[in-house]
């Protein structure tokens, strides 16, 4: 259990048995009466957002949250297979569960998984992965005054923006939490 002494921005607590983090937080000290804890906070698992006052005297659930190491092993239908650095135990999430990050998946990637009860609620990928393009108009030559940039598909058919430079073949690195181009590592 959490004290009301305890609040503050990214803390993660339970309320009504779903995972919630405090997204901002301000204490407020009226002339009159008790103090009062005003809180803003994001359900880990829906996404949705509320606003939450307590008193001194309250007490918050902590939630049964666990982060594991685990690698990506394969694709399997509409899951992934990710198995626990240690035990090898294998657990497996949704591809729609992952959104866009089911296109940075790359094979024997070390991930970090939160769990809540024994379920999956957040993946965490490597910040940076490489991948190579496989299809990208050639660009113009001399047309760099600006960040004039184009359309490339990556090898898993996912589309970013990149700088003209950048051919068919490059290999490109891109940012995981943003699914955007971040820089060239080789060329074709």
């Amino acid at each position: 259990m959490f004290s009301t002494s305890d609040l503050k921005k990214g803390l993660k607590i339970e309320i009504d048995g779903e995972p919630w983090v405090i997204t901002e937080f301000e204490f407020c000290k009226p002339g009159k009466g008790t103090a009062l804890y005003r809180c803003k906070m994001k359900n880990m698992i829906t996404g949705a957002g509320m606003d939450k006052t307590y008193r001194p005297s309250d007490k918050i659930d902590k939630p049964d949250l666990e982060e594991r190491e685990m690698y990506y092993s394969y694709e399997d239908g509409d899951f992934f297979v990710f198995s626990d650095v240690e035990t090898f135990e294998e657990t497996r999430i949704n591809k729609e569960f992952l959104g866009i990050k089911a296109y940075f998946m790359i094979e024997n990637s070390l991930c970090q998984i939160l769990m809540f009860n024994g379920r999956a609620i957040d993946v965490t990928l490597p910040t940076f992965i490489e991948k190579e393009v496989v299809e990208t108009e050639p660009g113009a030559r001399g047309d760099t005054a600006t960040n004039v940039t184009k359309p490339a598909k990556i090898d898993n058919g996912y589309e970013i923006q990149v700088p003209l430079f950048i051919n068919q073949g490059d290999t490109v690195r891109i940012d995981t939490r943003t699914g955007t181009y971040t820089e060239r590592v080789s060329k074709a």
